[in-house]
């Protein structure tokens, strides 16, 4: 349709259970990691897991997006050449990556996406990825409505943002703490999330300021209130974090930004969903029912406080109420949600940790924990494990159908069953068959026998009987022509399912530099002459392959003093104590903080 803009929800997914679960709760594409390569080393898959996936997603109109974005080591090379081949031949739809060393690589015509590790976040580097043949660029977390729209404006490649989920502290693939302290590379699909660790704030002087917090673990991102705001701004693809959460998060995220999202379809006609079926729930999603560390909208509407989930990087859950009455072995609780036995339920104490509990028994707004905690009045308490939604997301929650219209009609030597789906392909199947009268009427009983489409991807939405006479078809006999038909239209299907290309361009655009430091994350050879090829003519090594001294290991457009309401700039306010500020390890690991106002960025270096 003219004019029309597609719009990608896209799911993570673990494995192929969460993937399949994320089509079936109306995820329009899927991302999921392959054997080895991608950024979530403890979320691979095997190829005969993606194949099934892929012919799955494909029934649908839905795609398959393979995370290969790790930075490659040169002895690497060949398998990950032959790995994308594989890939490519088992139905994936695109590749994410991050090393442009596979750009030089022999491959088949796979469509490829930017990843997010390739801090994408400037006109320029969009526009150099648009220019080198990249179909979508996954847009730094850290972007504002109005640097997005000023983006679109300049560039016509498809925009992927990501709207809910887990925040990494510094931009993504400008992160090196966890190679320079763990020998374990974040762009090696390694973190060990250092971002979650407690620290105490030291002063210049060693004067502890702040003890044992979280100081760089973020809330997670919840934008699902500013989706419009999002397509208004020129974003196209729409992407939930998470290839390590579980099935249950799946589907209740995806179930719920499908509808927050098929809602603004709804009025705002120049948006489409990308894929096809229409989705039944079996349940309401809920967002603060899956494990977060409280919300926040990051950067998208400027730079605000609270980002931070200092005192926890646990999950907390849902808001529940405040405690009222205090008894020995139970407390009341006021609030307008109801409790179950066997919840989770936990609250900050005084000193401001994270503790938890589990309910036993439950009386109207009574709680009887099976240990008692504790606890003040007026503690604000929140449910991180609701009994009852689990068992509920246990079960089949969601079923996703494409429409079909069924017609049978006669011909001289027996009859013709069609069917015609939603997104228009038809398939007929002519059945020659002996004709003979019926005593009775038998329109009731085959539109019943056609409609019984329940295990199939279809659903009946109309069926036309085309006879001249009363003619008798045994039930045995329509559902054999059934299941025939629909096996054909699922073939007709698959058949007619077009995966996008990569398109070879004919000139060879300038990279926006002309030199290369460790943090472009240069790892092979390959990626050195594809840079060198495109104008740079210096090329440091990345992090990984050669360490450098003395140098920022994060860079953070989160900042610690903004935070804790001590920016001199935004707040015209200053911290008590001498800086440099300092971040200390449980270990006596130091890590300085460098707070570059002019570009607006927290730098974190290795003492």
């Amino acid at each position: 349709m003219k004019g029309v803009r597609k719009i990608e929800l896209l799911s993570p997914a673990k494995n192929l259970e969460c993937g399949i679960e994320a089509i079936n709760h109306g995820a329009d594409a899927v991302y999921m990691g392959a054997s080895r390569y991608g950024a979530r080393s403890s979320a691979s898959n095997s190829l005969e897991d993606i194949t099934t996936l892929t012919d799955y997603a494909h029934v649908y109109g839905a795609k398959v997006y393979i995370a290969l974005n790790t930075i490659l080591k040169d002895d690497e090379l060949t398998d990950t050449e032959n790995l994308i081949l594989d890939l490519y031949n088992r139905g994936v739809d695109a590749l994410i990556i991050q090393d442009m060393g596979i750009l030089k690589m022999d491959l088949p015509p796979i469509a490829l996406h930017a990843s997010t590790q390739m801090d994408n976040r400037t006109i320029e580097k969009i526009g150099f990825l648009e220019k080198n043949g990249f179909e979508q660029v996954v847009l730094a977390r850290e972007l504002s409505l109005d640097e997005i729209s000023n983006i679109h404006s300049k560039c016509s490649i498809s925009l992927e943002a990501f709207v809910h989920g887990a925040l990494c502290v510094s931009y993504s693939g400008r992160c090196y703490v966890s190679q320079a302290c763990f020998n374990r590379s974040a762009n090696r699909g390694e973190c060990a999330q250092f971002c979650r660790m407690a620290f105490d704030l030291e002063d210049a002087e060693r004067n502890v300021m702040i003890n044992n917090k979280h100081f760089l673990s973020l809330k997670d991102m919840n934008q699902s209130d500013m989706l419009e705001q999002l397509l208004n701004s020129g974003v196209s693809s729409f992407k939930i974090e998470g290839r390590l959460k579980d099935v249950d998060y799946v589907k209740n995220v995806t179930a719920y930004y499908r509808q927050r999202l098929d809602s603004i379809f709804k009025r705002r006609k120049e948006f489409m969903r990308s894929s096809s079926g229409t989705v039944q729930f079996y349940f309401n999603p809920q967002l603060d029912k899956s494990f977060n560390r409280g919300f926040t909208h990051y950067f998208l509407q400027g730079r605000d406080r609270k980002m931070s989930s200092m005192n926890s990087p646990k999950s907390i859950g849902e808001e529940m109420g405040v405690v009222k009455e205090i008894q020995e072995k139970s407390f009341t609780v006021a609030g307008l949600k109801s409790f179950n036995n066997g919840d989770g339920l936990c609250f900050f104490d005084k000193l401001g940790n994270l503790n938890g509990f589990r309910v036993n028994k439950v009386e109207n707004n009574r709680l009887f924990p099976q240990k008692m905690p504790d606890i003040s009045p007026r503690t604000l308490i929140y449910r991180n494990f609701d009994q009852e939604f689990e068992m509920l997301m246990s079960k089949k929650t969601a079923e996703r159908k494409l429409a079909v219209c069924v017609e049978i009609s006669e011909y001289a030597q027996g009859f013709i069953l069609s069917l015609k789906d939603e997104d228009s392909v038809s398939v007929s199947l002519s059945c020659p068959y002996e004709k003979e009268l019926a005593r009775t009427s038998q329109k009731d009983n085959l539109c019943r026998q056609l409609e019984k489409l329940g295990n199939t991807p279809f659903k009946a939405v109309s069926i036309q009987i085309d006879f001249d006479r009363n003619w008798f078809i045994p039930s045995s006999v329509i559902s054999d022509w059934r299941r025939i038909i629909v096996e054909k239209l699922l073939q007709v299907r698959k058949i007619n399912y077009r995966r996008s290309y990569r398109h070879k361009l004919m000139s060879v655009p300038f990279f926006i530099s002309e030199k290369l430091s460790y943090q472009d994350n240069v790892m092979n050879d390959k990626a050195r002459q594809y840079y060198q090829e495109h104008g740079v003519k210096e090329v440091e090594w990345a992090f990984e392959k050669e360490t450098v001294q003395n140098v920022p290991v994060m860079f953070c457009k989160y900042c610690l003093r903004y935070e804790l309401n001590g920016c001199p700039i935004h707040q015209k306010s200053h911290l008590p104590g001498k800086e440099p500020y300092y971040l200390v390890s449980k270990d006596g690991k130091r890590f300085r903080l460098e707070f570059d106002c002019k570009n607006c960025q927290m730098k974190v270096y290795v003492e």
